[in-house]
């Protein structure tokens, strides 16, 4: 499997699943793949990075053998979209620090706004070729 424009997201995550089917969407070219930090695909990319298995706050996008991260992996995802999103990348001028302040800000509150859930999220039949 090549290892390009994966998102890995927190499956537990109410705000993460939703984000997920946001994209799904506003991708009808079937552009992205998806696997939650929880699944094994999720947890090798985890040991391979050298990232924390504890510090899953982040949405992580692997392109290209690159592995991106809070905002940036935000403005790339959102540049791939359909509609006015592809236009979001325009943020980009916001340093880096600051973009990834408010998402921090974000992750750190994303259960108690959105909630969590008990198991991660289970693919529908139309979208499950779509999930690693």
């Amino acid at each position: 499997m090549t290892e390009n424009n994966i998102i890995i997201f927190d499956g537990v995550c109410n705000l993460c699943n939703w984000s997920v089917q946001f994209i799904i969407k506003r991708d009808p070219n079937a552009v992205f793949k998806f696997a939650s930090l929880q699944s094994e695909f999720g947890t090798t990319i985890i040991q391979k990075y050298g990232l924390s298995s504890e510090n899953q706050e982040s949405l992580l996008l692997l392109r290209n053998g690159e592995l991106l991260s809070k905002s940036s992996a935000t403005l790339a995802i959102a540049a791939k979209l359909n509609g006015a999103w592809k236009f979001f990348p325009v943020f980009r001028f916001i340093p880096q620090n600051i973009r990834d302040k408010i998402y921090d800000w974000v992750a750190t509150n994303r259960y108690r706004w959105f909630g969590k859930r008990d198991k991660c999220m289970i693919a529908t039949e139309e979208i499950e070729e779509r999930f690693i």
